[in-house]
This record gives structure tokens, sequence and C-alpha cells, in this order.
């Protein structure tokens, strides 16, 4: 396969057929979503990240978060970025904060249901995060155990929810493995750019440092393609050597390119209520459909 970017240039060519879906892969059978588990709650976790920036993890914490909650499941949005991109996409002016997911991770007096927020989506809250985070990641090196400092946050609340979605800064730095220490899974966000594929062989060895060190219950639950324009063959191609590379890792649904999104983070609200008709608003209902697949226990 020729992966020369500048051959990708404004070449065009047809769309997969619907019957295969654009991973080129036959659309499995996605049953409708089952109820919530009866019973106690343990929140299964889930970390959404890539080093590269723009990806769409932002998008993908807030959209696949709001079509879970769709479902009926109690979903927390853990903001962990120090940008607080998730925090603007529901609503949040991250400049205004008292209190954030800083004050929970360096301050042991601090309660969670201080910090907790509601979106204004049913079943749907966040923990909000702003540029005081970015001191965490300085201030938490001589703490003793800092890989789990997030983990120790997030287990008093595992009884709360069903999902809680941790939305990663772009890095592989110590707040990026303090998420993977207390996730269950990972999902990947992945630009159907050809330069965002370079980085995906570095995030792999990170996930597995941190498998076999700090998480043995890590796993990837997926990658999910992301900014994707079925009429280019870039996109085609990149999706495609993201198949071959990953197999059965890759989800799916793919995550169209449209100018709802952008809109969407401005109104700050996820495009399942913004634009509840819209493509992409289906797409991540889709997507929520797979990953409750994928994770019964969610």
């Amino acid at each position: 396969m020729n992966t020369n970017p500048a051959l990708f240039e404004d070449e065009t060519t047809e769309a997969v057929p619907d019957d295969l879906g654009p991973t080129g892969r036959p659309w499995p059978d996605l049953p409708e979503p089952r109820a919530p588990h009866a019973g106690p709650k343990r929140a299964v976790i889930i970390a959404m990240t890539n080093q590269k920036g723009g990806v769409g993890k932002t998008t993908t914490s807030i959209n696949l978060g709001a079509a879970l909650a769709e479902t009926g499941r109690s979903v927390l949005i853990v903001d962990f970025d120090p940008q607080g991109s998730a925090s603007v996409g529901l609503g949040v002016n991250p400049h205004t904060l008292d209190t954030s997911i800083y004050n929970l991770l360096l301050g042991r007096e601090a309660d969670p249901t201080d910090v907790i927020i509601d979106t204004g989506v049913d079943h749907l809250q966040l923990l909000p995060a702003n540029i005081d985070l970015s001191a965490a990641e300085v201030q938490l090196v001589s703490e003793v155990a800092r890989e789990q400092t997030l983990r120790r946050v997030l287990a008093p609340l595992r009884n709360s929810y069903d999902v809680i979605l941790i939305d990663c800064a772009p890095s592989l730095g110590l707040l990026t493995v303090n998420a993977l220490t207390a996730a269950d899974h990972v999902i990947i966000p992945l630009e159907c750019e050809f330069f965002a594929l370079r980085g995906v062989a570095l995030l792999t060895d990170t996930i597995q440092k941190v498998t076999d060190r700090l998480n043995p219950e890590l796993a990837v639950l997926g990658i999910v393609g992301t900014m994707y324009d079925g009429r280019t063959l870039h996109s085609r191609e990149v999706l495609e050597r993201v198949v071959e590379a990953f197999g059965d890792k890759v989800f799916h649904t793919v995550i169209k390119r449209t100018v709802k999104f952008p809109e969407t983070t401005v109104a700050g609200e996820p495009i399942t209520s913004y634009a509840s008709a819209s493509p992409g608003a289906e797409a991540y209902r889709t997507l929520a459909r797979e990953v409750l697949v994928r994770c019964p226990d969610a």
C-alpha cells in the first residue's frame, strides 16, 4: 500500500459499499442496548487516550458518554486535560471553577460530590478540570504511589455510576499514566490521517508498560476512526491500514467529519441533544452499542 502522504492530496475514490461499512468489514449485528444492570453498581472505567492532539478524544468522550446516558446508564465524564476541553464542551467555564479534579488529586479533604457538576443531560455528570491540573503533574512526582492517585480518587465513585469516561490530555506523561492505571479499558480515537498513525506504536507501547507494571487488568477496548471522509483515498487508505494492523480491535463505527461538532462545542452540549437526528449523533449511538457489546459489564 502506498503510504506517501503527498500522494493522498485531493485524490478521491468511491465509497465502500454500505453492506461492508467504512472499515471494509461486514457490519456486525448490534442488538438494541440492554437495560443497565440491576442491583449495586460498579462502574466500568474507560480511558480515552491518544498522545496526539486534535484527534477527537474530547468529542468522543462527550458524545459517547451522552449516547451511553441515553441508554439509561449513569455516566461520569472525568476531564483530565488541563485545557479543560471536556468541561467547555459541556457548558462549563473552567476559569470560574472554585474546585476541580486538581483538588481531589492533591487534597484528601476534598469531597468529590462538591466537585461533580450536573451537565443538563439526564444521567450524565462531569468532574471538571482547568489549568490548575497542569501543576498536578509536577506536584505528583514527589508523591508515594503517584501513578495510583487518580485510582484513589475514583474508587469511592465507582458505586455511583455504570460508566466512567476519562478524557486524557494529549501526552504520555504522568497524568495519562494515572488515567491508564485507574482504567479497566482504553479507547483510542484515531484521526483518519497519515501522520496520526505514526504515534500509535508509541501509545500501544505505553499501554503495554502500564499493563505489565501497574494495571494488569487494563485492556484496549478498541480503536475508533475519527474525522473520516470516505470520499478521499487518504482517509480510506489510513483506515484500511489501521484495520490491517489491529484487526477486530478497530470499531466498525467511524466518526465522519461534520461542522456540527464545532457547533456543539460552542453550544456546550453533546451532539445527541444539539442535533439529535444528525448523522454524527447516530454514529455515536452506534458506537455506544458497539462499546456495550464489547464491554458487557457496562
